[in-house]
C-alpha cells in the first residue's frame, strides 16, 4: 500500500513507489482527497491536492484512479453551480453545510433524475467520434446532444425505445471493430487538461455582438477569438464582464469566478439568478454554468478551475453552439501557479512567477476558436479574461504574457471608472486585431461606411489626445478654432458614444445599427460644424446652440426600435446650424 511521506500545504509526495502515472487522478488520506499526480522521479511522486489539507498525516494511504483528472459531460451541467473540480456547490451544501467538507463525494451530475431522451439512430447505423445519438431537453432554451466519446467508433446493434432516463442509463449499444460491444449512456467523461479534437478550425469572420458601443464598434471581439480585461482594483472588471455574459449573442455563457473575493462570487451567483435572458425571455441561469471558486478556497482548485470550464465549454462547442467564457480572474489562477511552484521548490521566474507562466498562459487561450466538430456542425469558444494587475501596473508578467496571446485588449481605466465613465475601457490604450477578420460581416450586415465611420471617430479620438497635451500646457484658449471643434467633438463621442448605462432600457444593449447611425450623425454633426467655423463663426457659439448636447443625448431620447428618429436629429442640426449663419 502506498502511504503519504511528507506534506507541504497542498502537495503531498509519496515515496518509493511506481504504481502512479503522469497527471493521473489520486485519492489521498483516509477522507480520500482528490488529487493530481504532477511529478514523478524513481525516489518519489509528488501530488497536487484540489482540497484542503489540514488534519492529513504521513502515513495515510494514497490510491490511484487509473485514469486522469476528467470532466463528467452531459445533461445537467447548466443551470450548475460547480467549485473548481466540478462538485456541485448545491449538492455539497446539502450534505455539509455551508462549508466544504473534505473529501465529500458528490456526483458531479445529478444521478437521479430523469430526462425526456430521444434516440436519434438505428440498429445497424455506422458511428465514429463526435456523432450525435440522442437528444434531450436540457433547460427550456438550450438541447442536449449526446456525442459519442472521440475515441470510440463502431456500428450500432441496439437502441433504447424514446423515453424518460438517467444520465447513466444505457439508450445505445456500439459494436467496435474489435467486436467488443460499449454501452453509451448520456455522459461521458473527458481529460480536463487535454483539449477535445475537432474536424477543423475554421476562419474567424463573425463577430460576437455585445451590444457595448466602445466593444462592437471601436474593440470588436470575433467569434472564437480571446481578449484580455486588464485592471486594477475597482476598474469594473467584474461589472463589464457581467454586462457581456447578460448582452452577448453567444448561445450559452460559462463564467469562472477563479480566486475572487466570496461576497463578488455570491454577487454573480444572486444576480445571475435574479436576470431574465433578453433573448429568450426566461432565465439567464437556463443557458448559464457557474463555476465557483473563491479565494478561500483550496489554492490547487483553483488552478484546475480554469481547465474544468474550458472543457464544459468545448463540451458543447462540439454539439454545434456559441460559448463564451469569462474567466475572472487570470491573475488569480497565475497566483495559484505560483504558490505550488514555490512549495514544489521550482526555480522561480520573474516576479516569482514560475517559468512555465506563459505556455500554461497560451494553451488556455489557444483553446479558443471557431471550429467544424467531429460531426460537421460549426461551433465556438470565446474567451474574455479579466486580468488583476497589482496597482494596476499592466508591466507585471501576467499582463504582458496575456497580451502575448490574445488580438483583442481592452485595458480598463482607473480615472475613467473614477469618473463614473462606464464600460471605463481607455480606447487610447487598447486594441482590436479582428477590424480585418469581420470587414465582411460588417460590409454586409450593416453598411459598407460601417468602418469608414469608425476609422473616423478613432481619428478624432486620436487628435483629442494630442490636442489635450498641449491644452495641459498652456490652456485651450489659443487653439484655433478647428482644434477647438476637434475636442468639442470628440467630447460628444465620449460621452454619446463610448460611456453607456447599464440601467438604461435602450443605452444598456445598442445593436449595429443604431450604433452605426449614431456615428453617422455625429460625423455630420462634426462636417457641418467644420464649414460653419470655417465661415468665421466661433465654436463657442455653435456650443451655445446646444447642439452638441442634443447630439449627445440621442442614446437616451432615439429607442432602438425607432430608426427614422435619426432623420428628425440631422434636421434639427441643420435648422440650428442655418440659424448662426443668419445671425452672422
Amino acid at each position: 500500500m502506498n502511504t503519504i511521506f511528507s506534506i507541504n500545504g497542498p502537495v503531498v509526495k509519496v515515496r518509493d513507489t511506481k504504481d502512479f502515472s503522469m497527471l493521473e487522478m489520486v485519492y489521498v488520506g483516509v477522507k480520500r482527497l482528490i488529487g493530481e499526480v504532477i511529478g514523478i522521479t524513481s525516489d518519489e511522486t509528488t501530488i497536487q491536492v484540489y482540497e484542503s489539507t489540514t488534519g492529513l498525516r504521513p502515513g495515510e494511504p494514497v490510491e490511484g484512479s487509473g485514469m486522469p483528472m476528467s470532466a463528467t459531460l452531459g445533461p445537467g451541467i447548466l443551470s450548475n453551480i460547480f467549485d473548481g473540480i466540478e462538485r456541485p456547490l448545491k449538492q455539497i451544501e446539502a450534505l455539509s453545510g455551508a462549508f466544504i467538507s473534505e473529501g465529500a463525494n458528490v456526483s458531479a451530475l445529478d444521478t437521479a433524475k430523469k430526462y425526456d431522451v430521444k434516440i436519434t439512430v438505428s440498429v445497424g447505423d455506422k458511428l465514429s467520434g463526435g456523432d450525435i445519438y440522442a437528444t434531450c431537453p436540457e433547460t427550456p432554451v438550450i438541447e442536449h446532444r449526446c456525442m459519442v466519446h472521440p475515441n470510440l467508433a463502431g456500428e450500432v446493434v441496439w437502441t433504447a425505445e424514446n423515453g424518460h432516463y438517467t444520465i447513466n442509463d444505457c439508450v445505445v449499444k456500439l459494436k467496435t471493430d474489435s467486436g467488443e460491444v460499449k454501452e453509451l449512456t448520456l455522459c461521458q467523461k473527458w481529460p480536463i487538461k487535454r483539449s477535445r479534437p475537432f474536424k477543423e478550425r475554421l476562419p474567424i469572420s463573425r463577430p460576437l455582438i455585445t451590444g457595448q458601443r466602445v466593444i462592437d464598434t471601436i474593440l470588436p471581439i470575433a467569434k472564437g477569438g480571446t481578449a484580455a480585461v486588464p485592471g486594477g482594483f475597482g476598474t469594473g472588471k467584474t461589472m463589464t464582464q457581467h454586462q457581456l455574459a447578460k448582452w452577448c449573442d453567444a448561445d450559452i455563457i460559462v463564467y469562472i469566478g477563479c480566486g475572487e473575493r466570496g461576497n463578488e462570487m455570491t454577487q454573480v451567483l444572486e444576480e445571475f439568478s435574479e436576470l431574465v435572458d433578453p433573448r429568450t425571455g426566461k432565465a439567464l441561469t437556463d443557458r448559464t454554468v457557474l463555476i465557483a471558486n473563491t479565494s478561500n478556497m483550496p489554492v490547487a482548485a483553483r488552478e484546475a478551475s480554469i481547465y474544468t470550464g474550458i472543457t464544459l465549454a468545448e463540451y458543447y462547442r462540439d454539439m454545434g453552439y456559441h460559448i463564451a467564457i469569462m474567466a475572472d480572474s487570470t491573475s488569480r489562477w497565475a497566483e495559484a501557479l505560483r504558490e505550488i511552484s514555490g512549495r514544489l521548490e521550482e526555480m522561480p521566474a520573474e516576479e516569482g512567477f514560475p517559468a512555465y507562466l506563459p505556455s500554461r498562459i497560451s494553451e488556455f487561450y489557444e483553446r479558443a476558436g471557431y471550429v467544424q466538430s467531429l460531426n460537421g456542425a460549426e461551433g465556438s469558444v470565446t474567451i474574455i479574461g479579466a486580468v488583476s494587475p497589482q496597482g494596476s501596473d499592466f508591466s507585471e508578467p501576467v499582463t504582458q504574457n496575456t497580451k502575448r496571446f490574445v488580438r483583442c485588449f481592452w485595458a480598463l481605466d482607473k480615472s475613467l471608472a473614477y469618473a463614473r465613465h462606464y464600460p471605463a475601457i481607455n480606447w487610447n490604450d487598447s486594441y482590436s486585431e479582428y477590424i480585418d477578420d469581420l470587414s465582411n460581416y460588417y460590409d454586409e450586415n450593416v453598411s459598407i461606411d460601417f468602418l469608414k465611420y469608425r476609422q473616423s471617430i478613432s481619428n478624432i479620438l486620436l487628435e483629442e489626445n494630442k490636442l489635450m497635451e498641449i491644452v495641459k500646457l498652456i490652456g485651450s484658449d489659443v487653439l484655433p478654432e478647428d482644434q477647438k471643434l476637434v475636442i468639442e467633438i470628440a467630447r460628444v463621442v465620449r460621452v454619446g458614444f463610448l460611456q453607456q448605462n447599464a440601467y438604461h432600457k435602450d443605452d444598456t444593449y445598442v445593436p449595429l445599427d443604431k450604433q452605426f447611425r449614431m456615428m453617422e450623425i455625429i460625423l455630420t454633426l462634426y462636417n457641418k460644424c467644420k464649414k460653419v467655423v470655417a465661415a468665421g463663426t466661433p465654436v463657442s457659439a455653435v456650443v451655445k446652440t446646444g447642439v452638441f448636447e442634443k447630439v449627445i443625448k440621442m442614446k437616451y431620447d432615439i429607442p432602438n426600435d425607432k430608426p427614422e428618429l435619426f432623420n428628425m436629429l440631422t434636421v434639427e442640426i441643420d435648422q440650428q446650424l442655418k440659424k448662426i449663419n443668419a445671425e452672422a
